[in-house]
């Protein structure tokens, strides 16, 4: 490949301006699951950028700390990247015109491991031997900490403390002959989850982990090929969808058309049972699966399961809405928008004193009094992580006079931490780990509680239950069973705090 310019890029990778705020960081919204991120990807338009931008913007739910754009122009790689919302920079003509060229690739982030400053904010880029390369990941590495420690060791200097980072050193250290060829050798030392959108002088190339744990689809609009994590970014920019990348594949795109590798042995696909929980946004296709209509199922099954006699069913907005759909077309029970979400409720919103702080729930949810008043309820949320979001708004029904609140889960316990892109606490931060089903309930203050059985939320996927012995998800949050090595998890030699990813992640 011929050798290309990146001016300005380096300064930014050493710009470090500290922690942004993350909302929900605090007791206020621990029963929230953190989004992972999501990558975007064109290939040949002449509004590559400003394309990008529009299919950042929504996969915003999936990643509110940072957004980043490199775009290529057949000369030299260009670089736009910025903590906050895809809107606070994206939307700008300026910015867009500063990323000129018929390719691009971005990022939306929510860090599961490495702090939250600018040298983390992906697209990662970097000059190599064979030209520039940027990279653009969704999920977790689990051996990246034991990989970046030898990189270090044989002589790598590291920009940034995000996993990403590793996947570039080790194309990079290759001595193979194609670039391709060198790529691949990479991901065949990587483990974990990764659905990657990478960008050359030459190439556009997307890259899915042998078990297809994260999502990643190709789309195409007007005749040019696209890349992103879900099928809404293909939605809001006029894009047709083809197919799902396939676990394990590697596809390329440049001038001479489409290029496809299978360089893993056949393995069976294990994609994360949370994509249709919470993570994808209601409106995807999701493996051939509408997301809606199997929130809407898992609430259906939850009626069925645990159902009580009550006058309303009361969604916990936004993400509980579907499955409570479900569980009043299921039971016949009224649905009702018992609580309201204020939708404008800033990041960094300033609470001075504890006692405005202890309040903030009410910031972001609102009772519906005239829906709830002298009434028996049923709360619909989509998971429990900690209970103390759970236990404000059982407390604010009750405040607004529901006569009795009953809470279900359109998911099972969470039992086990996540290593592939979801931030959730070890195990003796997760609820249902440390308490049984009666503590719970007596923590958050319901008249009863219950979840979402494993084999139902199997059944509502359209399976007959869970196979032990092959299990078409990766449930391992709920089971224990986890789909790849741990490799970071498993060593035992201790790690300098600048090297630990895990130490960074929140």
């Amino acid at each position: 490949m011929d050798k290309t310019e990146n001016p300005d890029l380096n300064a930014q990778l050493d710009l470090d301006l500290g922690p942004a705020p993350r909302e929900g960081h605090d007791d206020l919204d621990g029963d929230t699951l953190r989004e992972e991120c999501g990558v975007f990807g064109i290939y040949g338009h002449p509004d590559a950028a400003a394309i990008t931008a529009l299919g950042l913007h929504a996969l915003q739910h999936r990643g509110q700390e940072a957004a980043g754009i490199v775009s290529f122009d057949g000369t030299r790689f260009h670089s736009e990247r910025r903590l906050g919302l895809v809107g606070d920079t994206f939307s700008r003509r300026e910015v867009i015109d500063r990323l000129p060229g018929t390719v691009a690739v971005g990022h939306v982030r929510y860090s599961t491991t490495g702090a939250t400053i600018l040298r983390n904010v992906q697209p990662l880029f970097a000059e190599l031997n064979a030209g520039g390369l940027a990279v653009a990941h969704n999920g977790n590495l689990t051996n990246g900490l034991t990989l970046r420690r030898e990189l270090v060791r044989s002589g790598s200097i590291m920009q940034s403390t995000t996993d990403t980072e590793v996947i570039l050193h080790l194309v990079a250290n290759s001595r193979r002959s194609r670039f391709i060829e060198r790529y691949i050798e990479a991901l065949r030392a990587i483990e974990g989850a990764y659905a990657l959108v990478s960008l050359t002088n030459k190439k556009l190339i997307g890259a899915r982990d042998p078990r297809g744990i994260r999502p990643l689809v190709l789309g195409e609009l007007d005749g040019c090929p696209i890349l992103t994590s879900e099928t809404c970014a293909l939605d809001i920019i006029g894009a047709h969808y083809i197919r799902d990348i396939e676990p394990g594949e590697v596809i390329v795109f440049d001038e001479h058309g489409q290029d496809i590798h299978k360089p893993f042995p056949p393995i069976a696909p294990r994609p994360c049972i949370f994509e249709y929980i919470y993570f994808a946004r209601p409106d995807s296709i999701v493996h051939g699966r509408s997301v809606y209509e199997v929130r809407k199922a898992f609430g259906a099954q939850l009626a069925r399961e645990s159902h009580v006699d009550i006058d309303v069913v009361v969604p916990v907005p936004d993400s509980g809405v579907p499955a409570a759909v479900g569980y009043s077309q299921h039971s016949g029970v009224p649905f009702e928008l018992g609580i309201i979400r204020n939708h404008y409720v800033g990041r960094t919103f300033i609470q001075p004193t504890q006692s405005i702080r202890e309040s903030g729930v009410r910031m972001k949810h609102s009772a519906n009094r005239a829906a709830i008043a002298g009434k028996r309820i049923i709360l619909i949320d989509d998971s429990l992580v900690r209970g103390t979001t759970s236990k404000k708004i059982v407390r604010m029904m009750r405040d607004a006079g529901a006569r009795e609140v009953h809470f279900r889960l359109a998911s099972p316990p969470i039992l086990y931490p996540d290593y592939y892109g979801i931030d959730l606490p070890d195990r003796g931060g997760l609820l249902a780990a440390t308490h049984s089903l009666e503590e719970m309930r007596e923590i958050i203050g319901a008249d009863s509680l219950a979840f979402l059985s494993i084999d139902g939320m199997y059944r509502a996927m359209g399976e007959p239950g869970r196979d032990p012995a092959n299990p078409k998800f990766s449930d391992h949050c709920f089971t224990g069973a986890y789909p790849t090595h741990l490799t970071d998890q498993t060593q035992t030699e201790p790690q300098p705090r600048q090297l630990s990813l895990l130490a960074e992640a929140s």
